[in-house]
């Protein structure tokens, strides 16, 4: 028995397992907890139970992939609290494990990469959107499944998964740019089939959109220009500006890294889209870090960079290029970047209390360890609706 259990927690996938059955379970404890529809759920399980009934969608300026899956969990579970939010449960888990496959591909340790599942795992911008109804968390899975099969020069998979991704939510297709950074700035040997990642994710968007779009229709009535169709939810989504759209929690994206800007979707149980205090304090230094780390050849370091600047940046030039409308849980897709600028510090301090011998220097080093991913955990707790602490009216934050 001492041995299968010492076999058992040597296992390479034993953390990570840990780690996704723990935030299943805390995910399916609360599934139920809140019977109304939690903000833009109002918006998507609406839709869903359109299409169920009508076979049209109201919701043109999104493409079919997300609104499919919250309508196949109705379909399964019933139109209840499990039915609307299972497939984001499913989506969320997808991504912590195929984000932990990307961080080994990227030559990052074990140790490292439970870090940096850990933390994106018990993060709580990424725990809130696999818990409710949303399109954001269906785009993830896609989006990591792309970086890693784009890691391994699966370059035709990839593009597959970029399309995927943006067929989930057209911000999906940031996926796109970052591979592209990588690319371009990658010390290894670039491969001009590398194009055919861009070539592909076009085709699957535009060709895989008439399949999906037929199941919501029924019919290939008006499928017959997909242009025309993807040039209706671009004007969509484009009329909405920061000139026509009034709302509390409007922001430039931005202002998500220097002011602190919770998102109240439920008041109690709190459903509050907020960064995680301890990601939040350290976006801005582990970028730093990651620029570091990529001047020294670190492979994670390069690519925790390009996914920093294929999402956030490029989100906030077109939010001035564009003027479109931005809240603080459109950062949802920019945490694993960061994740893995912190894990790199994070394992760097071990390295070095590791070799120390002595000195104060090496029980500072273990004490900031130790000290980063407590406070990461106890963020989570009070930000997450798991513990019934009202944090938007201590706050002061409004519906």
């Amino acid at each position: 028995m001492k041995r299968l259990l010492t076999r058992t927690y040597r296992w390479e996938y034993f953390w990570l397992c840990v780690i996704v059955v723990a935030t299943l379970a805390c995910h399916f404890i609360i599934v139920n907890q809140v019977h109304e529809l939690i903000l833009d759920e109002q918006h998507y399980v609406k839709d869903a139970r359109y299409i169920i009934e009508n076979h049209q969608t109201e919701r043109q300026e999104h493409p079919p992939l997300g609104k499919l899956l919250i309508v196949a969990g109705i379909k399964i579970f019933g139109d209840n609290p499990m039915g609307w939010r299972f497939f984001p449960i499913v989506c969320g888990t997808a991504s912590i494990v195929l984000f932990y496959f990307l961080c080994r591909r990227l030559d990052m340790s074990r140790e490292t990469s439970n870090i940096a599942t850990f933390l994106l795992a018990f993060e709580n911008l990424t725990f809130l959107q696999a818990s409710v109804a949303m399109l954001d968390v269906f785009l993830l899975p896609f989006m990591i499944g792309a970086f890693l099969l784009y890691m391994n020069r699966k370059y035709i998979s990839s593009g597959i998964f970029i399309g995927l991704s943006a067929l989930a939510k057209l911000d999906g297709a940031l996926a796109a740019p970052v591979i592209f950074i990588h690319w371009v700035f990658s010390r290894q040997r670039r491969s001009w089939w590398f194009f055919l990642a861009a070539f592909f994710s076009i085709l699957a968007f535009v060709e895989l959109m008439i399949p999906l779009d037929y199941l919501i229709t029924r019919s290939f009535h008006n499928l017959a220009d997909p242009l025309h169709r993807i040039q209706t939810m671009l004007s969509l989504t484009g009329s909405l500006t920061f000139a026509n759209v009034q709302h509390p929690n409007l922001s430039r994206p931005w202002e998500w890294l220097i002011s602190y800007k919770p998102m109240a979707y439920y008041i109690m149980p709190h459903y509050t889209a907020a960064i995680s205090f301890s990601i939040f304090a350290l976006a801005i230094p582990s970028v730093g870090y990651m620029i570091y780390k990529a001047a020294r050849r670190s492979e994670a370091g390069l690519f925790g960079l390009a996914w920093f600047a294929g999402t956030f940046i490029v989100m906030c030039i077109l939010s001035v290029v564009t003027n479109r409308a931005s809240y603080p849980f459109y950062f949802y897709p920019v945490v694993g970047a960061i994740c893995i600028g912190v894990a790199l510090f994070l394992a760097d301090l071990l390295a070095y209390f590791r070799r120390k011998q002595y000195g104060k220097l090496k029980w500072t080093a273990f004490s900031i360890v130790i000290f980063i991913l407590v406070a990461h955990l106890i963020s989570f707790l009070i930000l997450s609706p798991l513990i019934p602490v009202d944090f938007a009216k201590l706050v002061g934050i409004t519906g």
